[in-house]
């Protein structure tokens, strides 16, 4: 997109000198200003407001995602939305508000204007009053295979209602449905990962303060086997938790194991294997990991069987037809590696 030649060195500090966090934020998010209210995401397809900002603890502005579970700061945010490395960001923000200017970037379009610094410090908050799972609740996982003893295992609750920085998000009634994932405490604060599962086409689908780094399922991994399966979501751990097969998920599917810990997971597993959706952004995603980690064992379920994930397959052919799935696929495994 961009022809970079050697230029001045540009840096951070340079550029917060002249401008702010929150002129960065609302020039390339097309906002008038940084507050509180939710906003859409310019980085994916977001028809409901699913991201806030807010200060750490050094007092850097940051925007959460909390459908994702990403966090950006005004140098990430530009990053992403262009695709660049750390240093080509600074040059583009440079050359955007004139601090610089370099013949070989074209500006991009946006409104620089005066802001008011924003205040609120301290990752987002999310509390759930809980209840107990009721019956469409348990009929909603047992037809993935999915039982109340594992929900209790992988700290899934059912909510009541939903709040986010001590206002109402959400109030459950009969048929909607939403799932509290529970990821301990950080600072002092307790993570969650909400699911609506019924808000596929309108709404937002998770909401979330779990740091992007942080792996579902990961708490239940044994400490050492043969067959490690890396999946897209929860729900899927959890059936294969069913067979008795470890798995785990990133927060998101366009975020992968952090490489600390892939390092570590292939000491402790002989067979890791990155099972994403059969769907166009599940194969591009596999696509796109295998550069990365061409010796990690991919594959899908077959097409033929019109089954995303093995979840979706639990739910079409029953849990004979699953195991038999399995079972085909490990003695693959075991003759093909």
């Amino acid at each position: 997109m961009f022809e970079f030649k050697f230029e001045e060195s540009i840096t951070k500090e340079f550029i917060l000198n002249n401008i702010s966090e929150e002129q960065i934020f609302c020039y390339y998010l097309g906002i008038s200003k940084v507050s509180k209210k939710l906003i859409c995401s310019r980085l994916r397809s977001d028809k409901n407001p699913t991201c806030g900002f807010y200060r750490n603890n050094k007092g850097e502005l940051y925007l959460h995602d909390f459908a994702t579970g990403e966090f950006y700061n005004c140098i990430s945010l530009v990053m992403a939305l262009y695709d660049l490395n750390y240093h080509q960001a600074l040059k583009v923000i440079a050359n955007d508000f004139h601090l610089k200017n370099f013949t070989s970037l074209t500006k991009n379009s946006g409104i620089i204007q005066k802001t008011d610094k924003f205040e609120q410090k301290g990752m987002s908050k999310i509390q759930i009053e809980m209840q107990d799972f009721n019956s469409w609740e348990l009929e909603y996982w047992n037809q993935f295979g999915i039982t109340l003893e594992t929900l209790k295992k992988f700290r899934v609750y059912s909510c009541r209602s939903v709040f986010l920085n001590d206002n109402l998000f959400s109030i459950l009634k009969y048929p909607q449905m939403a799932f509290g994932y529970y990821g301990g405490k950080l600072n002092g604060n307790e993570l969650w990962r909400i699911y609506y599962p019924l808000n596929k086409n309108k709404g937002i689908r998770f909401l979330t303060n779990w740091p992007s780094k942080k792996i579902q399922g990961f708490e239940m991994l044994p400490k050492k086997g043969n067959l490690l399966i890396i999946t897209k979501s929860m729900k899927d751990c959890m059936t294969f938790y069913e067979f008795g097969i470890p798995a785990i998920a990133p927060c998101s599917e366009n975020l992968f194991i952090p490489e600390s810990v892939m390092d570590k997971l292939k000491q402790r597993f002989k067979y890791i294997v990155v099972l994403y959706d059969t769907d166009i952004a599940g194969i591009a995603n596999m696509r796109k990991i295998r550069k990365s980690h061409p010796e990690l064992i991919y594959t899908f379920i077959p097409r033929k069987y019109n089954a995303k994930d093995i979840s979706d397959f639990y739910k079409y052919y029953g849990k004979q037809k699953t195991l038999n799935l399995i079972t085909q696929f490990i003695k693959w495994l075991k003759t093909h590696s």
